[in-house]
């Protein structure tokens, strides 16, 4: 109490400026590990915490040993574990979106066209029944599957999509991944899902975009070479044969900005209930 009384205003301005930025600062390190792997390695990190924890509390001496050690080394460890995630923020943080969570800051109008030639390649793609499998980055990012593959960097065009996926070019085999506005990369390598539940007919393109979408968050579009079909998988899950209203309504609903999203929704909200209360 003796401390907080000799305080001056001075004392209490800084304290206060000191908390509110390290607090941030831990606020964009969730934000930034939030969906992704990081989040688990995270748990056994505070698991092996815990363990340490008890055995100091219990003089448990062989195990307390054993935390220590691991302790020891686990500081070059987490720099490996977390390699792809410091990646990641080091370039947020040099490009200064580190203040930004959503990677496709994009306006409406952009979204819908950048959906719009992504239709018209998967439908030209689907007629002529040549397989694709087209990979959107969303809050999770993609980086070190885009460096599996050869970086484009360059504008979407259904052109370009299309020219990518043909057979006997260098980049056919393999997914294209767009991030944000643009086509970042093709013909990376994807995660292929090892859920034993997945349907037999699929082969390693589904199997992958399944794959990428059980670890992260991003939407996956699929044409099959056999069928023409296509499919959007999601969250681990597919839809095989989604039709075109479909596909587009759901590209849409979820590469949209959140914040154009929920104020979209609050206006919808406000327009019911003035209706609702001018029928009244």
């Amino acid at each position: 109490m003796s401390y907080f009384q000799d305080m001056t205003w001075n004392d209490w301005l800084k304290d206060i400026i000191d908390i509110a930025i390290v607090s941030f600062i831990i606020y964009q390190l969730i934000m930034i590990v939030r969906g992704t792997r990081a989040v688990q390695l995270l748990k056994g990190i505070l698991v092996l915490v815990a363990t340490w924890a008890v055995s100091t509390w219990f003089n448990l001496y062989t195990l307390k040993w054993l935390m220590n050690q691991i302790f020891t080394f686990g500081i070059i460890s987490v720099m490996i574990i977390f390699q792809p995630e410091l990646r990641r923020a080091l370039e947020q943080l040099g490009r200064g979106r580190i203040f930004q969570r959503s990677m496709l800051a994009n306006v409406n109008k952009e979204v819908k066209d950048h959906i719009g030639e992504v239709i018209k390649a998967v439908n030209a793609l689907a007629r002529r029944k040549i397989g694709a499998l087209i990979v959107f980055e969303r809050e999770t990012g993609l980086i070190e599957y885009i460096e599996s593959g050869t970086a484009l960097d360059a504008r979407i065009s259904s052109e370009l999509l299309i020219n990518l996926f043909t057979p006997n070019t260098p980049l056919h085999d393999g997914a294209v991944i767009i991030r944000g506005g643009q086509v970042a990369a093709a013909g990376c390598y994807l995660p292929l899902s090892e859920n034993p539940f997945i349907s037999k007919e699929l082969g390693t393109r589904h199997r992958a975009a399944i794959g990428v979408t059980e670890v992260t968050d991003a939407l996956a579009i699929i044409v099959s070479e056999e069928t023409g079909q296509v499919s959007l998988a999601s969250d681990g899950m597919i839809v095989r044969d989604i039709n075109e209203e479909s596909l587009i309504s759901k590209l849409f609903q979820e590469l949209t900005p959140r914040q154009t999203v929920e104020k979209r929704r609050s206006k919808f909200a406000f327009w019911n209930r003035k209706e609702d209360s001018s029928n009244g």
